[in-house]
């Protein structure tokens, strides 16, 4: 890519929320940014930014080894496996990645997620990867049913990400494709209803040093602050009474592949 062309990769600048319904409710919100990177063109927006580096030190930066696998081939690559894997069909289609960068060398997401188009341009998949705070992660590969408009889609939890949330539980995702703005919604159900619903949503800015300089401002050390905010999230649920689960059973496979189909019905707050 020429450097006279416009990046379609892009800054989405919002907020996080989750709440729990069950045993005890709690909620939090929290102000966060996302970068949206098409993989395909991670190298220029590298080279166009002052504040941003791609594998190496910067005030932002994106490592491959924080996202995938963690191995040398590159994101694209990897997703690219696994959408093959899975028989989903995304041959010259964008794989884009929505996720928050390193700061000053520090990096955590909870959840970022890849927009993966097929080779007519739609959307034909969406992969999921969770990361929690004991270094595990795992990607959920769902198809797209509907490519035109927002996305709904669902599956069984088979990743442990909180001892205060257990497993057994169904996910149900509701998301509109990064456009002039972003959203995401998760709803985790049990047998006993609805668990928690957590939201994600965003603006889009143009990326820029200018833009992400300001988007660090308002959410200054937002990777440090998301780990220290699940930390305390945490024992704020502890305080409450809400029992600590723990641990049940090994990891599962790193990957998870549709067992649900999708529903039509939007997750809300």
């Amino acid at each position: 890519m020429s450097r006279g062309t416009c990046l379609q990769s892009s800054l989405y600048v919002g907020s996080v929320f989750h709440r729990r319904l069950k045993p005890k409710p709690h909620r939090f919100r929290y102000r966060l940014f996302w970068l949206l990177i098409d993989l395909e063109e991670i190298d220029d927006v590298d080279r166009r930014l002052r504040v941003f580096s791609h594998n190496r030190f910067n005030l932002f930066s994106l490592f491959d080894r924080d996202h995938g696998d963690g191995g040398a081939s590159s994101l694209r690559a990897q997703a690219r496996e696994l959408l093959d894997a899975h028989a989903i069909d995304t041959r010259c289609g964008s794989i884009r990645l929505l996720c928050m960068p390193r700061t000053l060398g520090y990096g955590f997401n909870p959840l970022s997620v890849y927009f993966c188009a097929g080779p007519d341009g739609a959307l034909a998949a969406l992969i999921y990867q969770v990361h929690n705070t004991f270094g595990e992660r795992h990607s959920y590969v769902l198809p797209v049913a509907e490519a035109r408009g927002a996305v709904h889609q669902a599956c069984a939890k088979t990743f442990f990400v909180s001892p205060f949330l257990p497993m057994g539980l169904r996910y149900e995702f509701h998301a509109t494709p990064p456009g002039e703005t972003v959203t995401l919604a998760i709803r985790a159900s049990g047998p006993d209803g609805v668990v928690l619903r957590a939201a994600l949503a965003g603006e889009r800015r143009e990326l820029t040093d200018a833009a992400l300089l300001k988007a660090g401002l308002s959410a200054p050390l937002e990777a440090m602050k998301t780990s220290a905010a699940i930390h305390w999230e945490a024992l704020r649920l502890w305080a409450k009474g809400v029992a600590y689960l723990g641990r049940e059973g090994r990891p599962p496979p790193v990957v998870t592949k549709p067992s649900i189909r999708p529903q039509a019905e939007t997750p809300t707050d």
